[in-house]
């Protein structure tokens, strides 16, 4: 059942295809001590900066891989989304020049709203969750044809999200762990097919939204509670049917981290490395400042920072010549 769904091969054989479109974006040692002053100043951490990539989030490869080794109707393509993977196909269908309609959820944040407008998709906000829009948009591509651009239960999807595994296998040398943040899984799963049993794949989910813990304590994807910080981006209810075999097969551990954590991580990570990193991309580091993942002396661990679409607190960078947002923070 795993080799059926993806294979080291068949990532490789995508990412030429894809490579045109999309950012090898940087892997950036760190000492953890900048971090965490209870670090000791030898320990060092590997960040995948997928903040940096196009359309901001890791999601840009398995949209453009949906959309350059799939058949597009003139119709166009849907997709439903927390906001990241919304983002991604409207940006892939812009450089494509291909009609798109995004579904995202109330709980969407706004600076992703707004870029899949700017983007020139047609965008329908409705429902509370991921669920609700992923409902909608089916609805619509029953009724129109459109092609469907699953957030991460689709073959395609799945084997862009790899090459992020391909590149940094080639990035680290030595590398014995990676940190992957989990929502629907087609990240994790796609990184974890690719790097087989030769590097550690551990999960990091939200405590409120643990799909891919409550799925391997069922045997089988089950549904989840969709709270946290991190629910625009983490929190879709249930890991995807594609990608629970392959997480079975190759993935090592999943642990847990509550908001606060993901909060200090973020700040963490502004602070020292002047990243900004939305809070979804924010859990691996929490993993490790709050003690539940702990390495082990020497062990070579790389994190994947996965995405930055998020606004800024107002007065990051000075006053804002524009004044204040009349719309009020960001529901990040």
């Amino acid at each position: 059942m795993v080799t059926q769904a993806i294979t080291p091969d068949d990532i490789d054989k995508t990412y030429p295809t894809i490579q045109p479109y999309i950012r090898r974006t940087p892997a950036v040692r760190a000492d953890l001590a900048d971090l965490d002053q209870g670090v000791s100043r030898s320990a060092s951490v590997t960040f995948k900066l997928e903040m940096l990539q196009v359309a901001g989030s890791f999601k840009a490869r398995g949209a453009f891989a949906n959309l350059l080794l799939r058949d597009i109707p003139e119709v166009g393509v849907a997709a439903a989304s927390g906001g990241n993977h919304g983002v991604a196909v409207a940006y892939a269908a812009h450089r494509l020049g291909v009609p798109a309609r995004i579904y995202v959820p109330t709980v969407s944040a706004r600076a992703k709203i707004d870029r899949i407008r700017e983007l020139g998709a047609h965008l329908v906000v409705g429902g509370d969750r991921y669920a609700d829009a992923l409902a909608a948009a089916q609805a619509w591509v029953a009724d129109s044809g459109a092609l469907s651009v699953h957030a991460f239960d689709q073959r395609e999807t799945l084997l862009g999200q790899g090459t992020l595994g391909l590149e940094l296998e080639h990035q680290v040398d030595g590398l014995d762990t990676v940190l992957v943040p989990v929502g629907g899984g087609g990240l994790i799963a796609g990184v974890a097919a690719y790097l087989e049993d030769r590097v550690r794949v551990v999960g990091v989910e939200p405590d409120g939204a643990p799909t891919l813990h409550r799925a391997r304590a069922a045997g089988h994807p089950v549904d989840a509670p969709t709270g946290s910080i991190a629910a625009d981006a983490l929190a879709p209810r249930r890991v995807g049917e594609l990608v629970f075999p392959i997480t079975q097969a190759y993935v090592d551990d999943v642990v847990l981290v509550d908001d606060q954590a993901i909060r200090l991580a973020q700040r963490r990570l502004w602070a020292a490395l002047r990243v900004v990193a939305e809070p979804a991309a924010s859990v691996g580091l929490a993993a490790l400042l709050s003690g539940v993942y702990r390495p082990e002396p020497g062990e070579n661990v790389a994190i994947v920072l996965s995405g930055s679409n998020t606004t800024l607190p107002p007065g990051t960078f000075g006053p804002d010549p524009d004044g204040p947002d009349p719309d009020g923070p960001d529901p990040d």
